[in-house]
C-alpha cells in the first residue's frame, strides 16, 4: 500500500534507534500461536516515541493495528499489508497521587498489576491476577472475571486520540464501559494508560484471594494450550460455555483447533491450528448453538479478515463535517464564518 511506505519511510527517517520490524510474523505476537506477517511491527519504547509514529501513520491516512500482548486476536496466515504498532514497552508503574490509587501504563500485564496492588495493601484487582492480557487490552474490553471487571476499578484512562492528534484523560463516568466493551472501540484511539481507584487492606488477604481464584482458574481451564481466553462473549440470560457443552460440542476438533475439552467456553490450539482452523470452528459453533438453542454467540476474540486493509480517512471525514457545517449554516440563512 503506497500510503503505508510513505509513512513508513518518514518514520524511520524521523526516529532514529525505533524497534521497528519489517515482515514480522504475529504468531510470535499472539497468545494462539497462529497468524502471518504484517509489513511493519513497531514498538516504541515510550508513550512520546509513540505519538511521534502516529503523527507519520496519521498524515499519511494509515490506520494501525495497537496490540498489547495479543491474547484476544488472531491473523490470516497470508499476512496483512498493515501496520501494527505494540504497547509492549509502555511499563511504567506506579503508586497515585493518592495513597488508594494507582497507575499504570498500558503495556503492563494484569498480573503484574494485580500483584503490585497486593504487595502495596490495595484490594479490587483480584479478579484480574489470571486474565493473561495487558492494561491497554483489559480497559478496552473492560475485561473481568469471578465477578470482578475494569469498570469497577479503573478512575480514568489516558489515552491518545488518532483522528486529533491528542493526548486526553477520560473520566471513568465517560469511558463507556459495558460487559467486554467500553466507547474506546468505537473511536481512533491508542489507550496508553490508565489510574486505578482501590480500596485498603492486608496484604495477607489479597493474597489468599488471589490465591483462590488463580486455583479456581487452574482446576477449571485449559491453561496449558495456546488460546485467546474466552472465545464467546456471555449472552443474556445464559453461558456460552454452558450453550456450546449443551450443544454436544465439548471437545468439537478442526485440524489443530479445538473446542476445549476441560472447559467449553475455550478455543484452544492443539498443535499446528491455522487461522482457517479456529474461523471454520467458531462458526461451526454458533451454528450449532443457534439451531439448538436460539441463541447467537458473539466473538470475544477479535478474528481480522484475509486482505483488510485498515485506513484513516480523516481527511474525508473532515472535509465531510467541513460540508455539513457549511450546509447547514446555508439553511440558517448565516454566513459559514459568522458567530451563531
Amino acid at each position: 500500500m503506497e500510503n503505508l511506505e510513505k509513512a513508513l519511510s518518514g518514520i524511520i527517517e524521523n526516529i532514529p534507534d525505533l524497534d521497528l520490524r519489517e515482515h514480522e510474523s504475529m504468531r510470535l505476537h499472539c497468545s494462539f500461536k497462529v497468524g502471518g506477517e504484517v509489513r511493519a511491527f513497531i514498538a516504541p519504547k515510550d508513550i512520546w516515541e509513540m505519538t511521534k509514529v502516529f503523527y507519520y501513520l496519521h498524515m499519511n491516512e494509515v490506520l494501525p493495528l495497537i496490540v498489547g500482548k495479543g491474547t484476544n486476536l488472531i491473523i490470516p496466515e497470508e499476512g496483512l499489508d498493515i501496520c501494527v504498532v505494540s504497547t509492549e514497552k509502555l511499563t511504567k508503574l506506579r503508586l497515585g497521587t493518592t495513597d488508594d490509587t494507582i497507575y499504570a501504563e498500558a503495556g503492563v500485564s494484569l498480573a503484574r498489576l494485580a500483584q503490585f496492588a497486593q504487595a502495596n495493601g490495595l484490594a479490587g484487582l483480584e479478579f484480574a491476577s489470571g486474565i493473561p492480557g495487558s492494561v491497554g487490552g483489559g480497559v478496552l474490553m473492560n475485561a473481568g472475571a469471578y465477578g470482578g471487571e475494569m469498570k469497577d476499578v479503573v478512575e480514568s484512562v489516558v489515552m491518545y486520540y488518532l483522528t486529533d492528534q491528542a493526548l486526553c484523560e477520560v473520566k471513568n463516568e465517560d469511558c463507556g464501559f459495558g460487559y467486554r466493551q467500553s466507547s474506546f472501540t468505537k473511536v481512533n484511539c491508542a489507550i496508553t494508560g490508565a489510574v486505578f481507584k482501590l480500596t485498603k487492606d492486608e496484604p495477607e488477604a489479597i493474597a489468599a484471594r488471589m490465591h483462590e481464584m488463580n486455583e479456581k482458574r487452574r482446576k477449571n481451564q485449559p491453561l496449558d494450550l495456546p488460546s485467546a481466553g474466552s472465545a464467546f462473549k456471555r449472552p443474556v440470560g445464559g453461558y456460552a460455555a454452558a450453550l456450546i457443552d449443551e450443544a454436544g460440542l465439548k471437545g468439537y476438533t478442526v485440524g489443530g483447533a479445538q473446542v476445549s475439552e476441560k472447559h467449553a467456553g475455550f478455543v484452544v490450539n492443539k498443535g499446528g491450528a491455522s487461522y482457517d482452523d479456529i474461523v471454520a470452528l467458531m462458526d461451526h459453533v454458533r451454528r450449532e448453538v443457534y439451531e439448538k438453542s436460539g441463541i447467537t454467540l458473539e466473538p470475544e476474540i477479535r478474528i481480522y479478515p484475509k486482505g483488510v486493509v485498515l485506513i484513516d480517512d480523516w481527511k474525508r471525514r473532515k472535509q465531510m463535517a467541513l460540508d455539513e457545517m457549511l450546509r447547514l449554516a446555508k439553511e440558517k440563512g448565516a454566513k459559514p464564518d459568522e458567530e451563531q
